[in-house]
């Protein structure tokens, strides 16, 4: 598939909603400053190269703060109005996307993701491509967990001394 035939029905979603609770800040994760801009930017920017139709953010902590800063970008906003959790955010996103889209999720929180990092998961022909990173101290990072090449969740950052 040619990324022009692949971004044909391209929606890209930002998971936005998280706490933050590691940035010590009352100001939401997405709006901390990187390079003196808000991270949220860097990521919007990267995204955009890729000639989206639609951009979904997903919102929940400081919905109305996030709102703002991004006015006059062309957005829709979708409330997770209780944070339950990565996968629940996109359960929330899910009824917003149009019928026969490809949808590239992202998470609001990795401002450094370049356009071509992106447009790589996007000419993978599966119908679910996982970005994943190895850390060699991955404390307070959510886990991918795999059976074999099988992904079998993704479980939020707790106590991971049971996955090993």
């Amino acid at each position: 598939m040619n990324e022009e035939q692949n971004n044909i029905n391209l929606e890209v979603c930002i998971l936005a909603a998280g706490m933050g609770s590691r940035m010590k800040s009352t100001k939401p994760k997405v709006l901390q400053p990187i390079a003196g801009r808000p991270m949220l930017v860097h990521l919007l920017e990267s995204a955009q190269k890729l000639n989206p139709k639609k951009i979904h953010i997903v919102i929940g902590q400081g919905a109305d703060q996030i709102k703002e800063a991004f006015a006059d970008a062309e957005i829709n906003w979708v409330l997770q109005s209780e944070q339950k959790g990565t996968g629940h955010a996109v359960l929330q996103a899910v009824p917003a996307f149009s019928p026969n889209s490809r949808v590239l999720m992202l998470v609001g929180d990795a401002p450094l993701l370049k356009p071509e990092t992106m447009q790589y998961l996007l000419d993978k022909e599966a119908d679910l491509s996982v970005l994943t990173v190895d850390q060699p101290n991955p404390f307070n990072y959510g886990r991918i967990v795999f059976e074999g090449e099988q992904l079998r969740r993704i479980v939020e950052a707790v106590s991971y001394t049971h996955l090993r």
